[in-house]
């Protein structure tokens, strides 16, 4: 099911589409040239490469965050890191009000859509043994699927926003109780997709089903291995990457883990409750969902994001070419130097690329981006929603790159 907020269009594409994609200057970028592959062999700092003081503590992106959290208006983390050291890291508000317990650097949080680019990582590591090939056909390894779809839809087209392919509304009410019950329901929501569109043809991404694209895709990796989705990833992308604190929770885990920060949705009267203590309120309550799955609803903590990326940067999680395959720009996004890669979108800000996704559902908020040229790599996490991460990631940007850029809309 697709993991993005039910609360309007817009909203998601700003969000669910990886932080500023709307704007036309979020996240995404090739590996390519001066990329992720030779951020760490880059020359010492000068001129754009030197830590600049709006990122330092005390700086104007630190104090924008603490004033945010002063009046409540942000709880979680935001950790900036240079070259693989730590240049700031705050956490502000409880990850756990019930029990007392504060957020800290090592809280995971609902990545809600931001987990995505996880399943794409799986996929090219597969691509990468020559297991799959991306011009496969999802009737190449999956059965069950109308004809149309099995023999025009390609793994390429599941992982970008032209698969052309839409499904029902994913039932946001229903209370699963088990992994089997949630793979299972997967299983049959994907068969139930329709092709609407030419592959390719254009972008269906924001469809309220288009998150079947990615579940179909994370049954392919479940073919291939013969493993379920998410241990699969646990094991290939999260273990190999270092990601100790990161998984796809269980419901359980959640309500008895200590380290996993509770989602607190925002109420019409203006009070926060837990959701997932809370399963009758909210529109779209991912405690509900049991288990995240293919498009969202990972967990994670901001150092396990930052090495995430410099596992991509280092061949560790995906070899050089596959790492530029994974973030090199498909399609056009939605502005002028933003484009569409596997999973997030990718764009150029100021002079250098800027990649990474963002994501929001009911109690959390996210945004990870890497910044490959100059070897920063920013990580924002909330446990609430309706928090205002799209000017949190505009003030990060403007911090790291000196490039100021106005919200859609102006303002």
């Amino acid at each position: 099911m697709d993991s993005d907020s039910a609360r309007g269009i817009d909203r998601r594409r700003l969000l669910g589409l990886g932080g500023l994609a709307a704007a036309g200057v979020a996240t995404g970028a090739p590996l390519v040239g001066a990329g992720l592959g030779h951020a760490s062999a880059a020359p010492e700092p000068s001129g754009r490469d030197r830590i600049p003081p709006d990122t330092q503590p005390g700086g104007a992106y630190d104090r924008y965050v603490a004033e945010l959290a002063a009046e409540d208006k942000f709880s979680g983390v935001v950790l900036l890191s240079y070259r693989g050291r730590t240049v700031l890291s705050r956490s502000y508000g409880m990850a756990d009000k019930e029990k007392g317990i504060r957020n800290h650097e090592g809280v995971a949080v609902n990545l809600s859509s931001g987990s995505q680019p996880f399943l794409s990582v799986a996929i090219l590591q597969l691509a990468q043994q020559g297991k799959v090939a991306l011009s496969d056909t999802v009737g190449t390894h999956l059965t069950g699927f109308a004809r149309e779809i099995a023999e025009q839809v390609t793994i390429h087209h599941l992982l970008t926003p032209i698969s052309g392919l839409d499904a029902p509304m994913p039932d946001w009410q229903r209370v699963f109780h088990s992994k089997e019950e949630v793979h299972e329901y997967h299983q049959q929501w994907t068969r139930q997709a329709e092709l609407v569109a030419v592959p390719g043809s254009g972008d269906n991404g924001h469809r309220p089903g288009g998150g079947a694209s990615l579940a179909i895709a994370a049954q392919i990796v479940e073919a291939v291995t013969g493993t379920t989705f998410w241990d699969y990833v646990h094991q290939h992308v999260f273990g190999r990457c270092g990601m100790t604190g990161s998984a796809f929770y269980t419901r359980q885990q959640w309500l008895t883990d200590e380290h996993i920060a509770r989602s607190y949705m925002l109420q019409a009267d203006g009070s926060r409750v837990d959701a997932v203590r809370n399963l009758d309120k909210g529109t779209r309550n991912p405690g509900r969902g049991f288990i995240g799955y293919a498009s969202g609803d990972g967990f994670a903590t901001a150092p396990d994001l930052v090495r995430f990326a410099n596992a991509l940067r280092d061949g560790t999680v995906l070899d050089r070419p596959y790492a530029d395959l994974f973030a090199g720009p498909k399609l056009p996004g939605h502005g002028p130097t933003s484009y569409e890669a596997y999973t997030m979108p990718v764009s150029i800000i100021g002079d250098q690329w800027v990649i990474g996704r963002g994501g929001g559902t009911g109690g959390s908020s996210a945004n990870w981006t890497i910044y490959p040229d100059t070897g920063w790599v920013g990580v924002v996490l909330s446990n609430y929603d309706e928090v205002p991460i799209q000017d949190i990631c505009l003030q990060e940007i403007k911090a790291i790159t000196g490039v100021t850029i106005d919200p859609p809309g102006g303002g």
